[in-house]
């Protein structure tokens, strides 16, 4: 560890300090856009599912470039991307340009997620030691200032345009900054000649995967929905809507901050393990919630429990790619989506056929099984051999 991998620490976390404060202001506003284009809860669902299904194929495209070119260019372009993308949702006026911004959204997401976790594992790789947890701490710590932005400009009468517009000017003076010392593509990849690494495989992957994607079905509930659920279910003003979603990323803020050091002690299996349990309690929380205060408390106990799935779950991927090509993440990073695309579709046909209340009791019953794919976790490089216990004479 040297000058060189602090200056690149600083700058990756920069990438995720931008992309979390524009994905919240954008999310933090859906209840508003949702009234200015007259959207059942059950169309808002659909609208929201463009979202994720784009990104994953911005993660894809993430993949291909980055085994070319190195995370960094793709980053970097990406980045400015989101920022561009989320001024033109709040510009948007006929539901066809709002289709069309959410598809840039969600496009750029998916590049700038995949990139910035091949980055942050790179970076990791260096260290020689746990720093990813940090990373997806200052994610959280963006989240929070976006939600704050438009807990703030609500209050202030800003309109949606108005207040993308000013997230998108800060998100991308600061994505410029950070972008030129990220790790460049020799400096992220191995000593490992290129194609002769070990092959990825392909069972580990999805195992982590599921319970990323159970993860992101909470996530999705919480990130889309906590708004909406506070609006219309619990009568909360918007700017107080807002702050469920600020409050569930102060937690997060609050256990990834600590994660590392938790993980170096307790090891993934057991983080991930207990952060399932806590996730679904806090989501039986939300779902009883006779007031927004309680409400916003339950959002809280969410974020605590599943703060530290994801950043463990791109960490395994990144030890079953030695070589550092970034594929295995990629991959990964598809069940993100899937995560957001199952939630958020599933949220809206509960609310929509049943209640808000009892849609969030859903993600609480599926937290469990993050618990019981915490073994998974306990991944390893593919070119380690198994351990083998010695063989025993056989007595005569």
């Amino acid at each position: 560890m040297d000058q060189r991998d602090r200056r690149a620490r600083v700058a990756v976390a920069g990438a995720y300090l931008v992309q979390g404060f524009c994905f919240a202001a954008l999310l933090t506003q859906v209840g508003v856009l949702q009234e200015k284009f007259g959207f059942s809860d059950g169309e808002l669902s659909l609208v929201l599912l463009a979202v994720p299904v784009v990104a994953g194929i911005g993660s894809v495209v993430a993949g291909l470039l980055s085994a070319r070119l190195g995370s960094s260019p793709v980053l970097r372009a990406g980045g400015p991307g989101v920022c561009g993308a989320i001024v033109l949702v709040g510009l948007s006026a006929e539901q066809w340009e709002l289709f069309g911004a959410l598809a840039l959204v969600g496009l750029f997401l998916g590049i700038v997620d995949a990139t910035m976790n091949m980055q942050g594992v790179a970076v990791e790789r260096r260290y020689g030691r746990p720093v990813l947890n940090s990373f997806h701490a200052v994610w959280s710590v963006g989240a929070i200032l976006g939600a704050l932005a438009t807990a703030g400009t609500a209050r202030l009468g800003w309109s949606v345009a108005a207040s993308l517009g000013a997230v998108a000017l800060v998100g991308a003076i600061l994505a410029a900054f950070a972008g030129p010392a990220q790790l460049r593509r020799a400096e992220e990849s191995t000593d490992l000649p290129a194609g002769t690494g070990p092959a990825i495989p392909w069972r580990p992957i999805v195992l982590v995967g599921v319970a990323m994607m159970l993860m992101f079905i909470a996530d999705s509930a919480v990130s889309n929905w906590s708004a909406v659920f506070l609006d219309h279910a619990l009568s909360a003003s918007t700017s107080v809507a807002a702050l469920g979603l600020a409050a569930y990323q102060a937690t997060m803020l609050v256990g990834r901050t600590a994660g590392d050091r938790i993980v170096r002690r307790f090891g993934p299996v057991g983080v991930v393990s207990v952060g399932g349990v806590v996730g679904g309690l806090g989501l039986g929380l939300v779902a009883a919630a006779p007031s927004p205060a309680v409400g916003v408390a339950g959002f809280a106990v969410v974020g605590l429990g599943l703060s530290l799935v994801v950043p463990q779950s791109f960490a395994a991927a990144g030890r079953l790619d030695p070589a550092g090509t970034g594929v295995a993440i990629a991959r990964v990073n598809l069940f993100n989506y899937a995560g957001f695309v199952v939630g958020a579709g599933l949220i809206g046909v509960v609310a929509e056929s049943a209640s808000l209340r009892l849609a969030f009791v859903v993600p609480a019953v599926l937290a469990a099984g993050i618990a019981a794919l915490a073994p998974s976790f306990r991944t390893r490089s593919p070119e380690q051999p198994v351990p083998v216990a010695p063989a025993t004479v056989p007595q005569l």
